[in-house]
């Protein structure tokens, strides 16, 4: 058990907020901090602490409140600590996301609401989604509730890992390793990336893998650099994609000229698909620092070689 006062520091883009709810926990032995030179823990967003992480020279553990630590990640920056991210509660707003989206699109709501602005009363045929086949590439939490809540609309679920192995709790009707991803290609209406960003999944939705598709709609709320743009604009251009829904990117915001924009067949949001809720975030970080604080494991620990 540690017994001694830790000193936590806050780096979010909403500190105001945070403090509220660390006021309102009273958790033990704990005191909030500006002085970065005393900090042993930090709850930070990872793109700010990047930027002064050398700042905290008695840091111990370092809470994440994004799910991605990438920025953590770059060459050059210490990894003397113990880094935790937040899992399990993006599921309800990556599927809310995706299959708005999905619902929209086959249903023509863009179009309907073009044609009123007309005073245009014209039908269009469309399609549900039952049966139709979902590939989701990730089947962490995250992927695994998107499973879950897709299967309420009849969608065919397929879940891609490194193991072809269910999780725990599978919603997946199948499961398939990595290296079997590319024969189902062809018969699949709906591929949604929820991979985080590691040496094994950069530029892996290239040339080769979206010459496999088939009219298919691809969706990437996972990380930007996953995808080979120019091969995703050539699939788009060919049909091999026939819509592609981008949340991340490799560089954000992405530039003025960047082709995204104009592109008819693709939707351009600004990394929103999932946000991190404070409330959320520091649940986790409540919890978390209990276990720390009665000296046991935290949760949610990053392997810095596998950067997740």
């Amino acid at each position: 058990m540690n017994n001694s006062t830790n000193k936590l520091k806050i780096l979010t883009q909403t500190d105001e907020r945070y403090y509220q709810l660390f006021e309102e926990a009273s958790l033990p032995d704990l005191q909030l901090t500006d002085n970065s030179a005393e900090a042993d823990i930090v709850l930070a967003a990872p793109p700010v602490l990047a930027q002064c992480l050398d700042e905290f020279p008695r840091l111990d553990w370092v809470q994440s409140a994004y799910a991605g630590v990438d920025p953590l990640m770059a060459p050059g920056l210490r990894q003397d600590y113990q880094l935790t991210n937040v899992k399990g509660i993006f599921g309800q707003q990556i599927a809310e996301y995706v299959l708005g989206y999905l619902i929209q699109h086959f249903r023509h709501f863009n179009t309907y609401r073009e044609q009123q602005q007309n005073k245009h009363w014209k039908p269009h045929f469309y399609q549900t989604l039952a049966d139709k086949k979902l590939l989701i590439l990730g089947t962490g939490a995250l992927g695994n509730y998107l499973a879950r809540t897709a299967s309420a609309f009849n969608l065919h679920t397929i879940g891609v890992n490194r193991t072809g192995i269910p999780p725990k709790d599978s919603a997946f009707n199948e499961v398939v390793h990595t290296e079997q991803m590319q024969s189902h290609l062809s018969e699949t209406d709906i591929v949604v990336s929820a991979l985080p960003a590691t040496p094994q999944t950069k530029g892996m939705f290239n040339a080769a893998f979206f010459a496999a598709c088939q009219n298919t709609l691809f969706f990437n709320v996972g990380r930007g650099n996953s995808v080979d743009t120019p091969a995703l604009l050539d699939a788009l251009e060919q049909g091999k994609v026939e819509h592609a829904f981008l949340d991340v990117f490799i560089n954000e915001p992405i530039s003025q000229q960047c082709p995204y924009w104009h592109n008819p067949k693709v939707t351009v949001t600004p990394h929103i698909a999932a946000y991190s809720f404070p409330e959320q975030v520091f649940e986790i970080f409540k919890d978390n620092y209990l276990r720390w604080h009665d000296g046991f494991q935290l949760q949610y620990v990053v392997d810095f070689d596998k950067g997740y």
